[in-house]
């Protein structure tokens, strides 16, 4: 073999041997889901959030920030997540409801939920929590620590209160929670998930952490609200006009039994909600971090990817609600961590990317990192390249719709929204970066208008 050759070759298998998922065993994979966390974050600049533990994850990893949901409610984003596939390539309501039913689906179309394709290649699968809309189905999990309740405050006869708001449409409530905090859900669930990291495993693992919070009612214990002086706390942009040139469908995505920031600012509650939700973001921020604590001690270490994400974002008081389920980017937007171990040089990867990405994007990605091979039914991409190189050119657009026949198309400037009566909307974040301009029926952006239009019917799949 010539020098040269031989030089080549050794030089490839040194860049082979430090490329991520080329590691000597497979990683485990710790996956945890936050429930309505918008991208208010200390890590993302937003300093009046604390976040300490989400935080230290992405100075650990890449975190995205154009990543956005393919449907602003928690059921059908989520079902999008653990299939990889659009929720109405899924077809049916019962997504929000039915986790049997998602899994079922999914196997007739000759697919596997996440953790099933992991099973099915050798892995351990072990969830807590909220994944899917209420759990995930026990065919494919070796252990299950189940999924706890909402942690409602109740009275002494255990009947639900509200303290602040009531509606039958909406879990929507702010206030102190009155019971123990080692007895709501996330405090178990963190329990759970520690003690699975405690013990010793043969295989690799998938272990899948669903928090709740700070998913409605926005009660958690009086400590946490106590961190925030609700005198102090900033409210975000907001413009009472907003929505006159918004057509009557978009208007409508609005819903009916939700606070509306208007009623919040006349009847001084405005701030009083936004301590409460960042209350409860600080509050599984310290579960989140229980469980971060129980995995820098274990053995699994250097040798666990970490995944953190929420199924949606969430409006708190833009466009005149507190609420999930429009098109905006307030709903559409969503939080994603992908933090890669010591074995996987996971040091080298470290900070933000902005390019833009999908929540349904997550499978292949995952799929790809762990080095098992690709499952051809998915229709997200693997990020693994934004990983390796934040900067590398990137150029695909995130799709986000609703069961009304409503669609969204985000690329790096531009949202473009059409509703299913036709009406559009049409927002250039370079310049409004709240969308207070729908700029559809503007002649100078037609060309825009007709490209964002295009570029949806391409990347719709059917």
């Amino acid at each position: 073999m010539k020098p040269t050759t031989l030089f080549r070759l050794l030089t490839s298998l040194i860049v082979l041997s430090n490329s991520p998922c080329l590691a000597e065993k497979k990683p485990n994979v710790l996956f945890i889901s936050v429930d309505d966390l918008n991208d208010w974050a200390g890590y993302r600049g937003n300093s009046q959030v604390i976040s300490p533990n989400m935080d230290r994850l992405a100075k650990s990893g890449t975190w995205f920030s154009k990543a956005y949901c393919q449907y602003p409610v928690c059921g059908p984003s989520r079902a999008s997540v653990m299939s990889g596939l659009y929720y109405h390539q899924l077809g049916s309501p019962k997504l929000q409801a039915d986790d049997q039913f998602v899994e079922d689906k999914v196997q007739s179309m000759g697919s596997e939920l996440l953790h099933g394709y992991f099973r099915k290649h050798g892995y351990k699968t072990m969830a807590v929590g909220k994944i899917l809309h209420k759990h995930l189905p026990e065919e494919n999990l070796d252990l299950s620590g189940g999924r706890g309740k909402w942690n409602h405050n109740r009275d002494a006869k255990g009947k639900q209160v509200e303290s602040n708001w009531k509606s039958n449409k909406t879990l929507t409530d702010w206030a102190y929670y009155e019971g123990k905090e080692s007895q709501m859900s996330d405090s178990k669930a963190a329990k759970w998930a520690v003690e699975r990291l405690g013990e010793k495993h043969d295989k690799p693992f998938m272990l899948m952490v669903g928090f709740l919070r700070p998913h409605t009612p926005w009660h958690v214990p009086k400590k946490y609200f106590d961190r925030y002086d609700r005198e102090k706390i900033s409210l975000p942009p907001y413009k009472k006009d907003d929505l006159e040139d918004v057509p009557v469908a978009g208007r409508e995505t609005i819903n009916d039994g939700y606070p509306r920031t208007e009623w919040a600012e006349q009847a001084n509650q405005w701030q009083h909600i936004i301590q409460s939700y960042l209350a409860s973001i600080t509050f599984v921020d310290s579960k989140i971090g229980e469980v971060l604590d129980a995995l820098e001690a274990s053995p699994y270490r250097d040798n666990t990817i970490v995944v953190l994400w929420s199924d949606h974002g969430y409006h708190m008081g833009e466009k005149n609600t507190f609420q999930k389920h429009t098109l905006w980017e307030r709903s559409a937007s969503a939080p994603l961590i992908i933090s890669l171990p010591a074995s996987m040089n996971g040091e080298k990867y470290r900070g933000r990317t902005d390019g833009v990405v999908g929540l349904i994007d997550l499978y292949p990605t995952l799929v790809d990192l762990c080095g098992l091979p690709p499952n051809s039914k998915v229709v997200g991409r693997s990020l693994k390249p934004l990983i390796l190189d934040r900067d590398a050119v990137w150029d695909y657009p995130a799709l986000t719709y609703r069961k009304d026949g409503g669609k969204a198309i985000r690329n790096q400037r531009y949202r473009y929204i059409e509703y299913g009566d036709g009406s559009m909307e049409l927002y250039d974040h370079e310049k409004d970066p709240n969308e207070w301009k729908n700029l559809a029926t503007n002649p100078e952006y037609a060309d825009v208008l007709k490209s964002m239009r295009a570029a949806l019917a391409e990347n719709h799949h059917d």
